[in-house]
């Protein structure tokens, strides 16, 4: 049984930040030292800026619920279809005669209206009924596509405001807003996560859920709220993606359910439940964004790099399931 107490341990955590940290410094310097003139451009940077927000949030999405013991399979398929049913109405009430900020507002509820409602949905199969988090959010994930495809008949919408394009395109300051938005979300994750009771709690599930529920934890009550909060994460993520590209459909974004799972495990997450960190999960989200970037620069097909960041995932599991045997035998 896992010791609740070392849920916050701050060796542990330094100790695991500290070797992302490197990581990252490695990574980094070996891919500026290849392409110093591609890499290293404002236009790179700034490309990365806007891109690594999305995987980041979703990343963030994951990490939530799995630090409870579970694992949320349907982000991406909430976020589609978050941006989905949010792109018909930004595309319709246009047509109405509707103005760009009322219009830009009915939008931006219907995506998280439709997030809540996938979290609360989730919820509900995994901690109302009871079924394991992978098959419940497997099977709403199929639901959420099929509803998805219903919808867009397997096409995109498109034709959106201009004013909201603004989101996924515009700078602040001369930095990218997706990324201001990242670091409030990350702000918000660590408060909500690593500072307030809730996110004890939550750890505590992970650690021990019968444990947890017999200290008078409500076990049910916590776990909706984390997938409702996963699913309202996704939202944001989907604003940015439809924003950026200027449509919403059902595929967008669906290579980042395996990156995000990678983020979190590579973060220091465990997959057991029970222990995680936000920062850790953003040092491997700038990680893995380093070497998509620094792969794509190189010329590496798409597809080699899911390959890669397979291959990432596995190395991580096995290399903390052999510490967890160590620790265990020590």
């Amino acid at each position: 049984m896992k010791s609740i107490s070392g849920i916050y341990s701050l060796n542990r955590f330094r100790n695991k930040e500290m070797i992302l940290f490197l990581i990252f410094i490695l990574i980094f310097t070996f891919m500026s030292l290849l392409s110093p003139e591609t890499f290293l451009t404002t236009r790179n940077l700034q490309s990365m800026a806007y891109q690594l927000p999305e995987l980041g949030i979703f990343a963030l999405a994951m990490m939530v619920v799995i630090v409870t013991g579970g694992i949320n399979l349907s982000i991406t398929f909430t976020s589609a279809l978050a941006s989905i049913v949010g792109g018909v109405v930004l595309a319709k009430m246009p047509l109405v005669g509707a103005s760009p900020a009322i219009t830009i507002l009915a939008g931006l509820t219907a995506f998280f209206g439709i997030a809540i409602a996938c979290g609360t949905l989730n919820g509900f199969v995994v901690a109302g009924i009871g079924i394991t988090p992978m098959l419940a959010t497997l099977g709403t994930a199929t639901l959420f596509e099929g509803v998805c495809l219903n919808i867009t008949k397997g096409g995109a919408i498109s034709g959106f405001p201009e004013a909201f394009l603004w989101f996924g395109n515009a700078a602040v300051l001369g930095i990218p807003f997706p990324m201001i938005l990242f670091i409030l979300v990350v702000i918000g994750s660590y408060y909500l996560m690593e500072r307030t009771s809730f996110g004890l709690k939550a750890y505590m599930i992970g650690c021990n859920p019968k444990v947890t529920a017999y200290s008078g934890v409500n076990v049910k009550k916590v776990l909706y709220g984390i997938y409702i909060f996963s699913a309202v994460l996704c939202a944001l993520a989907g604003i940015l993606m439809s924003s950026r590209y200027n449509s919403a459909k059902e595929s967008y974004g669906s290579s980042y359910l395996l990156q995000s799972v990678a983020a979190a495990v590579l973060g220091g997450t465990d997959i057991a439940g029970g222990y995680g960190k936000v920062s850790g999960t953003v040092m491997a989200v700038m990680i893995l964004q380093v070497i998509s970037s620094g792969l794509n620069i190189f010329g590496v097909n798409r597809f080699v790099i899911n390959v890669i960041m397979g291959v990432i995932l596995i190395l991580v599991l096995a290399l903390n399931l052999l510490n967890t045997g160590k620790n265990r035998n020590a």
